[in-house]
C-alpha cells in the first residue's frame, strides 16, 4: 500500500507516524511546502519574545530524524500543485530547483492545515508587515526585531495569537497596539469574560482599540502606517495581521472534492473526503462540534493530531471514528490564564439553546494556605436539563485544571448539577475541600431545584439605568462604602432578617455581594419571606472587572478607596 500525505506538523506527521506504527511494510510519503516537518506551532510567538531562545528546540523532529525513525519519505519544500483523483497522483513541485513531477497513491491523506485570513486588507506584503503561521515567518519577525530594532508595533486581530505576540513583544520592550474589528476580543469568549482579559491587557501597557477595521499597511518616505476603515491612520515600526485563518483547502477544491462551510474540506466521521481513498485531517476539515452537533471549524492542534491517528487507523483496517471537537483551548496573557472548553452563552442563543449560565470567583486554592488567588469561572448549562454547554475561566494559577475537569465531564456526559459529586483531589497548596469545580456544581444543582434564580450583568445594567428593580448590596458597611454599583442599598447579610421591611414587597430583587456567597444566603432569606429574588452571583468583584473592561459608563460605580 503506497499512501501520500500533503503537509506535515501535527494531522499530517501524526498520520505518518501511526501509519507507520500500524503496517511496517506500506510506503508512505509526506510532501511540505515548507522547510519543517514537525514543528511546534504553538511555541512561535515565544521564540519571538526570547522565552525560548534556541529557534531549534521549535523543531518537534527534523525531516531527517522523522524520516529514520519512521522510515517515511519526508520531502520538505516541495508543494503538490494538483490531485488527480482519476489517475490517483499528484503533481509535485519541488520549491528549490523548480523541477515538476508526479507520483501516485493508492490512499491520500490531505494535511494542508490553514492559512492567515486577510479579508482583503492591503499592503501585507509591504517591508516591516507580517502574518505569523510557520516557522519561516516567525524567523522573518525576529530578525525585522533584530535588525530594525522597533519601538512600536500594530497587531490587526485580537484572538490567540495576536494577544500571545502582544504579550511576547511587550515584553522585549515594545509599544503595542491592538486593532480588533469585533467589539470584543478573543472569540470563543463571552463579552463579560473578555472584558477581563481587556482590563488586562490594559494593565500591562497594551493599547486596544475595538471595532477596528483595518484597510491596509503603509510605507511612506515617513514611515509605516496602519490605514483604518474610518480614515484614521496609525504610525508604527511593524505590524503583524493576525485576523485569524482560514482553510487551506484549494488543492481540494480544484480536485473536485465536496466542500464544507468556508470552502473547507467535507469529511465523515473516519476522516473520510468525498473519495473513498482521500482522506483530510486538521485545520483544512469541517467537523461536528461535540455540543451541538452542527459543523464547525476548530483549528486547534489536540484535535488536528486525534485526526492524523483516526485516519490512519481506518486505512490501515480499524474503524476508529472522530467524535468531534468541543474547542477545549487554554492561553496566557502574562501572568493570566484564559481557558475556554465548549461553547459560551452568545453561541447557544445563535444556536436555539435555552441556557443559563453560573459564575463564581473562587480561590486557587484554600485562602489560609499562602499565594491563593482567585479566579472567574463561568460554566454555561441548558436551562431545562442541566447539560453543561461550556465553560469559561479566567484567573492565574489552577485555570488548566478545571477547565479540563469540566471538558472531561462534558465528553463523559455529566450534567452540571454532577459537577458536585466528583471526588476532587484536595490539599492546601492545591485546592479546597471544596474545589471550584464542586462549587460550580453545588450552584447549577441550586438553580435547577428552584432554591436561587439568577440574574446576569446585563439584567443589572438595566435595572440600574431604566429601573424596574429594587438593587440590594449584602456586603458589610466597610466594603459597600470602599466602593459599590450605583443605585445599590447597602443591607449587610447579618442585618438582613431584622430589615427586611426596607425592601419593597411586590418589586424584583436583585443581590449583589462580592463574590456571590453572601447574596445567595441572602437570597435563600429573601425567597422564604416572599420576595421575588434573583441572585448577581459573579459579585461586586466581578461587576466592576466586566464594567472597566466593556467600556460602559464608570458612573455606574460610586466610588470609595477601592476605585
Amino acid at each position: 500500500m503506497k499512501v501520500v500525505i500533503i503537509g506535515g506538523v501535527a494531522g499530517g506527521a501524526s498520520a505518518a507516524a501511526r501509519l507507520r506504527r500500524l503496517d511496517e511494510s506500506a510506503e508512505v510519503t509526506i510532501y511540505e511546502r515548507s522547510g519543517y516537518i514537525s514543528y511546534a506551532n504553538c511555541g512561535l510567538p515565544y521564540y519571538i519574545g526570547g522565552v525560548i531562545r534556541d529557534g531549534s528546540e521549535l523543531t518537534l523532529q527534523t525531516p531527517e530524524s522523522f524520516g529514520s525513525r519512521f522510515n517515511v519519505g519526508v520531502y520538505v519544500r516541495h508543494e503538490v500543485t494538483a490531485i488527480d483523483l482519476q489517475k490517483k497522483c499528484v503533481n509535485v513541485k519541488n520549491l528549490k530547483t523548480g523541477g515538476e513531477f508526479s507520483d501516485s497513491f493508492d490512499k491520500l491523506i490531505i494535511a494542508t492545515g490553514a492559512k492567515p485570513a486577510t479579508f482583503s486588507v492591503g499592503g501585507l506584503d509591504v517591508k516591516g508587515v507580517f502574518t505569523l503561521r510557520t516557522v519561516e515567518d516567525t524567523f522573518a519577525i525576529k530578525n525585522y526585531m533584530l535588525a530594525e530594532k522597533p519601538s512600536s508595533a500594530v497587531i490587526a486581530g485580537g484572538g490567540y495569537i495576536g494577544i500571545e505576540l502582544a504579550e511576547n513583544l511587550i515584553e522585549s520592550g515594545i509599544k503595542v497596539t491592538i486593532l480588533q474589528r469585533p467589539k470584543q476580543l478573543l472569540a470563543p469568549l463571552d463579552e463579560d469574560m473578555a472584558a477581563l482579559v481587556l482590563s488586562k491587557l490594559k494593565k500591562e501597557g497594551c493599547e486596544v482599540k475595538l471595532g477596528a477595521s483595518v484597510k491596509a499597511f503603509e510605507r511612506t518616505g515617513d514611515g509605516l502606517f496602519c490605514r483604518l476603515a474610518d480614515g484614521t491612520s496609525l504610525p508604527c515600526d511593524m505590524a503583524v495581521a493576525a485576523l485569524g485563518v482560514v482553510p487551506d483547502s484549494a488543492l481540494a477544491v480544484a480536485a473536485g472534492l465536496k466542500s464544507g462551510i468556508k470552502n473547507s474540506v467535507a469529511v465523515d466521521g473516519h476522516m473520510r473526503t468525498s473519495h473513498p481513498d482521500v482522506y483530510a485531517v486538521g485545520d483544512a476539515v469541517e467537523v461536528d462540534h461535540f455540543v451541538t452537533g452542527s459543523k464547525a471549524l476548530i483549528s486547534l492542534a489536540g484535535p488536528a493530531n486525534k485526526q492524523g491517528r483516526i485516519a490512519a487507523d481506518n486505512i490501515c483496517g480499524i474503524p476508529s471514528v472522530y467524535g468531534g471537537s468541543q474547542g477545549s483551548s487554554v492561553i496566557k496573557v502574562f501572568d493570566m490564564t484564559v481557558a475556554t472548553t465548549g461553547i459560551n452563552e452568545r453561541t447557544a442563543a445563535a444556536a436555539g439553546i435555552d441556557c443559563k449560565a453560573v459564575i463564581l470567583s473562587p480561590a486557587s486554592h484554600a485562602t489560609y494556605y499562602p499565594g491563593a488567588r482567585n479566579m472567574t469561572m463561568k460554566v454555561v448549562f441548558e436551562s431545562s436539563t442541566a447539560k453543561i454547554l461550556g465553560a469559561q475561566i479566567v484567573g492565574c494559577e489552577g485555570v488548566d485544571k478545571r477547565i479540563d475537569v469540566i471538558a472531561t465531564a462534558m465528553r463523559a456526559g455529566l450534567k452540571g448539577n454532577e459537577l458536585a459529586a466528583l471526588d476532587l483531589a484536595y490539599a492546601p497548596p492545591y485546592s479546597s475541600a471544596k474545589d471550584p469545580v464542586n462549587m460550580a456544581g453545588f450552584m447549577i444543582e441550586n438553580v435547577m431545584n428552584g432554591l436561587v434564580k439568577l440574574c446576569s450583568f446585563g439584567d443589572i445594567a438595566g435595572a440600574m439605568q431604566n429601573g424596574g428593580a429594587f438593587l440590594l448590596d449584602t456586603r458589610t458597611e466597610g466594603e459597600y462604602a470602599a466602593g459599590h454599583a450605583g443605585g445599590f442599598v447597602n443591607i449587610p447579610l447579618d442585618c438582613l432578617r431584622a430589615r427586611l421591611s426596607e425592601i419593597p414587597a411586590g418589586k424584583k430583587v436583585y443581590v449583589m455581594c462580592h463574590s456571590g456567597m453572601r447574596s445567595y444566603l441572602a437570597c435563600r432569606i429573601l425567597m422564604q419571606n416572599g420576595f421575588d429574588c434573583y441572585n448577581f452571583s459573579g459579585g461586586y468583584a466581578y461587576f466592576r472587572a466586566v464594567l472597566s473592561g466593556t467600556g460602559m459608563p464608570q458612573s455606574m460605580l460610586s466610588c470609595g478607596k477601592e476605585c
